[in-house]
């Protein structure tokens, strides 16, 4: 499993994408640093970024290399290998390699201009979104055949997180606001990546003006150690459960 997972990572490494990925997060990381004076309010502008551009790209470029990698997969499956073996080398592989790139390009800045306990917050996250969103993007990929609908299932499932999630919570949030809603509000943060991982970041900076309601009711209740030990626990759920159920239906696939 090793020697697939490291050709696999070598590949994917020499492309271009990877190199381009790498480079505009470095570039965008310094660039923040460098044009404010407080490094806070860079990182509050880079954690805006991070939250938005890593989800997207780890969906996309995992899904688009499954499918590019298709032959490549069945040739492997002509072998004496197991189907866990391969998917988990190729997952193995991409994140590796993804989350390379996210550590050169934005940990290292990060740890030159900001190495405290918000800046450890903001490369855990972008590092814990990673792995998340490159599981999700083998389930979106192992559930369709067809590329296009991968990539469109892929990018429907960005827009869910990223963008219609939060208004879903908002509008339930006013339509029962007449109700006790904290716990309610609290399992509805831990059903979304992204929110959680904004929360993360949000408690390090103690900006709890900044969190809205949703995450002040968060910072009330899970504030402390054991809390943000919670939210670790439930990134790493969210990191392993679309990856196990991606694993049981490619042992099923008729490729």
């Amino acid at each position: 499993m090793m020697k697939l997972s490291r050709y696999v990572l070598y590949d994917i490494l020499r492309s271009k994408i990877i190199i381009a990925y790498t480079l505009f997060l470095f570039i965008v990381s310094v660039s923040m640093f460098q044009m404010e004076e407080e490094n806070s309010k860079a990182m509050l502008s880079l954690m805006n970024i991070i939250l938005i551009v890593l989800p997207l790209v780890s969906l996309v470029f995992t899904t688009i290399h499954y499918y590019n990698s298709y032959e490549f997969i069945e040739l492997m499956l002509s072998q004496p290998l197991s189907r866990k073996r391969i998917l988990l080398s190729e997952y193995a592989g991409i994140s590796l390699s993804l989350l390379s790139s996210f550590l050169i390009g934005v940990g290292i800045p990060v740890v030159l201009y900001a190495a405290t306990e918000t800046g450890m917050a903001i490369i855990f996250t972008g590092s814990a979104l990673t792995m998340v969103f490159t599981s999700i993007a083998f389930l979106a990929s192992v559930s369709a055949r067809d590329k296009a609908k991968g990539i469109g299932f892929a990018l429907l499932l960005w827009f869910y997180f990223a963008l219609i999630y939060d208004g879903l919570v908002l509008l339930i949030l006013f339509t029962f606001s007449d109700y006790p809603l904290e716990k309610l509000t609290l399992v509805l943060s831990a059903l979304n990546p992204i929110d959680l991982g904004r929360i993360f970041i949000m408690l390090k900076m103690d900006v709890s003006a900044l969190m809205g309601y949703t995450g002040a009711l968060y910072k009330d209740f899970f504030g402390s150690s054991s809390g943000l030990l919670f939210t670790i626990g439930i990134m790493t759920v969210w990191a392993l459960l679309p990856l196990w159920v991606a694993l049981r239906k490619f042992k099923k696939k008729d490729l």
